[in-house]
């Protein structure tokens, strides 16, 4: 069965939403935490606390966010991706990344066929290539064992890795790991400058195995491996996640250094699946299992709590409350430790990709709003940055924070001043200073009235700005599956909400046709007729290349 086609802005919760947003627009968040249920706003879950109370919210507003869930039949969605049916119809696919995280205590059935026993088998595989690696049984052609791992890969095959191989740093095994992504020559050789071929193992991340950059940079590499070692190099020093078994064959990987990709699993949610095969080598396999632990958790959460008490459900309310009704355009992702320092831009892909669509699921053109722009940094370098536009901007932009209890390393000085600024940036953001404050703080700074008026306006904080608090215990493998699958399940009850499909990326298409028309061009130095701009650009390009 298909997901609902279900105009969100025709239910009843939405019109009493926006006739509610009417009277609490102006409302000040520091007022209305005084006049709520405080616990409809502290939602805990494992080592997990989400606060929402800095929020332009009250009861009312929740319980409307609520009915809106219910009625775009998000709890019915929930179970219809578990379920393994079609949701993903432009692809006619099912959306099943949460199955590769199966505890296994269940069957999961695709096509009357459990799916559970060839998952077990690939993390077998990966587990025992990972463990031959690191223990250093599997070795280059040289004889030498392998002391780098480089990543070849693009958009969902690289985005993830890299944010979790930085974000578990802390666990790293004795093997340093690089990514190539950028189709952009100078990336692919700036990284091998440095790398010794004879200790280099490669991975090729492509489903197709015809991904243009991905090849392109594989293709490089190759002739910088087999320049230094010879063409017999090429079957020990490559490994591929990919279903391209002919193209594999022909490009010369060991059929044991193969590992599957499923239909069912989307590339910027396969991190959890063999494309996690560099993840894997970077921290060992069982740290990866429990990053696969932690997600199985969160989905055990999102698939049995109910709306109230379901953290993705409330964080995607949330969003579509300031997305919707207070015209919000953007989220900032401002996570409190450098180790997340790439999570941003993995969520940039996650959301924007997923729920960047103008169409409904009946094909027609949207009237309202649908996909977040999202974007953020680490604190405190973000406060040192773009902190200024969320504090006196003529934006309204609702932020995520994201801390930890418990640094990984003993150095609670400096995390206690960390988090410091972690509490003390949401209650600024939220209280602001007024006027009157700032005037007595100008004066009693020994400034004269004329100065203490100029100055005055630059310093006031309007505040009322809202933010959500996700505060865990510490970084471990299992909280950062957590995370990462949190923000997953909220991507789709957006997307059930806003009646668009989720799971495809038609937009990306478009570009990549062009450019392949182009390149042929630019390599026969014979451009055929486009619009005048890209017509002079192309000239242009190919006077100087010459």
């Amino acid at each position: 069965m298909s997901l609902n086609k279900i105009d969100p802005t025709k239910t009843k919760a939405w019109k009493l939403l926006g006739e509610h947003f009417s009277e609490i627009k102006s409302d000040e968040i520091k007022n209305l935490i005084d006049k709520r249920n405080s616990q409809n706003y502290h939602l805990t879950w494992n080592d997990f606390l989400v606060d929402i109370s800095k929020n332009r919210i009250n009861d009312k507003t929740l319980s409307l966010l609520f009915n809106l869930a219910e009625e775009c039949g998000v709890k019915e969605a929930i179970l219809k991706q578990f379920n393994g049916e079609v949701i993903n119809e432009t692809e006619n696919r099912a959306v099943l990344h949460t199955a590769i995280r199966t505890n296994g205590k269940e069957k999961i059935i695709l096509d009357n066929k459990d799916l559970v026993p060839s998952i077990i088998q690939n993390k077998r595989k990966i587990k025992v290539f990972t463990n031959d690696v690191i223990s250093e049984k599997i070795k280059g052609s040289t004889n030498k064992v392998f002391t780098d791992i480089v990543n070849i890969g693009i958009g969902g095959s690289d985005l993830g890795p890299v944010m979790v191989v930085e974000a578990l740093k802390h666990y790293s095994s004795r093997l340093k790991t690089h990514f190539v992504s950028n189709v952009d020559g100078d990336h692919v050789l700036e990284i091998l400058k440095d790398l010794n071929p004879e200790t280099t193992l490669f991975i090729i991340v492509s489903k197709t195995f015809t991904t243009q950059e991905t090849i392109s940079n594989a293709t490089t590499i190759k002739k910088w491996l087999v320049s230094k070692l010879g063409d017999k190099s090429v079957v020990s020093h490559f490994a591929a996640v990919s279903t391209n078994k002919k193209e594999i064959q022909s490009f010369g990987i060991n059929p044991d250094f193969v590992f599957p990709m499923n239909d069912w699993v989307g590339g910027r949610f396969s991190l959890w699946s063999s494309v996690g095969l560099s993840i894997s080598l970077a921290v060992g396999y069982e740290n990866f299992e429990k990053l696969l632990i932690g997600a199985n958790k969160m989905d055990i959460h999102f698939k049995n709590s109910s709306i109230e008490k379901n953290i993705p459900i409330v964080l995607s309310l949330i969003s579509i409350w300031y997305n919707n009704f207070f015209k919000c355009e953007t989220e900032g992702i401002i996570p409190y430790t450098q180790y997340l320092s790439r999570l941003p831009a993995y969520l940039q892909q996650a959301i924007m990709e997923s729920n960047g669509k103008s169409v409904d699921r009946s094909g027609n053109k949207i009237n309202y709003q649908t996909g977040n722009i999202i974007w953020g940094d680490t604190g405190t370098n973000s406060q040192h940055a773009f902190f200024q536009l969320i504090h006196q901007g003529t934006k309204l932009i609702p932020c995520d924070f994201i801390g930890f209890t418990t640094p990984l390393f003993e150095n609670n000085t400096q995390h206690d001043k960390l988090m410091s600024n972690f509490f003390a940036q949401t209650e600024a953001l939220m209280m602001g200073k007024t006027k009157s404050t700032v005037q007595s703080e100008l004066k009693e700074s020994g400034l004269n009235n004329e100065k203490v008026n100029f100055l005055t306006p630059f310093k006031v904080f309007e505040g009322n700005k809202p933010t959500n608090t996700i505060l865990i215990n510490q970084l471990t493998p299992e909280s950062l599956g957590s995370l990462i699958a949190m923000y997953e399940h909220k991507i789709f009850v957006q997307g059930v909400i806003w009646n668009i499909f989720s799971y495809d990326q038609w937009g990306v298409e478009l570009g990549k046709q062009l450019a392949s028309k182009v390149l042929k061009e630019v390599e026969s130095k014979s451009i055929e007729k486009h619009d005048l701009s890209t017509d002079y650009l192309l000239n242009k390009y190919l006077s100087k290349t010459k």
